[in-house]
């Protein structure tokens, strides 16, 4: 790399330019009454963005190459998965029954489900979705989360409708332990 190659400021970018044409000019001894300017050391660097083209948002984590993805404007975008959805409670009861209901689809911000029953909106409800089914054999991966119900519309289905729900909280827990051998030692 040479020793000319150097970051130039833009303020000071036609200064430093007329310098160099100014050493050019002068004679090689320099004479002892003139004075010849400073230059910073350190010049101010503009720091500008690169740009590029902007890329779709993708899941984090997730593989969406398996999956089909929702082109939509949204902030966490779908994935169209089918996945098992226990109803646990609605507003602070526990259903008596839980039945297994299924996702149409699903993000990281929120789930839409058919269910039997509407469900007023802003109401609080308990789900649990399993992720993966059976691991090694043993047990479920579940996300349990609390969410508020946002859309209520009808379904094809009569008698059953489509719940949008906004996840609040959630944690991936298993409905049953893991064997010993798959433990860390202890």
């Amino acid at each position: 790399m040479s020793a000319t190659n150097h970051a130039l400021a833009w303020e000071n970018y036609r200064v430093q330019k007329d310098l160099t044409a100014q050493a050019a000019a002068s004679p090689a001894i320099p004479l002892p009454a003139q004075s010849a300017p400073t230059i910073s050391q350190a010049p101010a660097l503009r720091v500008m963005p690169l740009l590029r083209v902007p890329q779709p948002r993708r899941f984090v984590r997730v593989p969406t190459h398996v999956v089909g993805v929702h082109q939509e404007q949204r902030e966490c975008p779908r994935a169209s998965l089918r996945l098992p959805l226990k109803l646990r409670s609605v507003s602070g009861v526990l259903e008596d029954y839980p039945i297994t209901l299924v996702t149409r689809d699903i993000s990281s911000s929120g789930v839409f489900f058919l269910c039997p029953k509407s469900l007023a909106p802003e109401s609080e409800i308990e789900l649990e979705i399993v992720l993966v089914s059976r691991p090694l054999g043993y047990g479920n991966v579940v996300v349990s989360s609390r969410a508020h119900v946002k859309r209520v519309e009808p379904a094809n289905m009569p008698g059953w409708f489509g719940i949008g729900a906004s996840f609040d909280d959630f944690a991936f827990d298993r409905d049953d332990q893991i064997p010993g051998r798959f433990s860390p030692a202890d």
